[in-house]
């Protein structure tokens, strides 16, 4: 079980910004920016590449609820960035699909 299937289970604790059905966004405690929250399907897909076909209506839906957490963190009109990292070279360090929503700071461009 993965360190945010525990988050979404309420076994282990989280500043929860947002919950649906089937996702749950809560709060990075390695803030790399002032709004820093995590959007993660309940349903555990271990990273985008290992997404399919049955997968494209949760994605979507994760994409949505990004609009919806950056309402409540007070980004939406400021800008936020969404990141998806896949694999370790790209920074995955839990084997579990998240977003990332970054925002409250200038964001450089390109990242890295």
């Amino acid at each position: 079980m993965t360190l945010f299937e525990k988050i979404s289970n309420r076994e282990i604790p989280a500043a929860i910004v947002y919950e649906e059905d089937d996702l749950i966004a809560f709060h990075d405690v390695n803030q790399q920016a002032p709004v820093h929250v995590l959007i993660v399907p309940k349903r555990p897909i271990p990273r985008i590449a290992d997404a399919g076909d049955a997968d494209a209506g949760l994605l979507g839906r994760l994409l949505l609820a990004s609009r919806k957490v950056a309402e409540l963190t007070g980004v939406l009109h400021s800008g936020y960035r969404l990141v998806i990292n896949n694999g370790p070279d790209a920074g995955e360090s839990v084997p579990h699909l998240h977003i990332h929503l970054l925002g409250k700071r200038p964001l450089a461009w390109p990242p890295g």
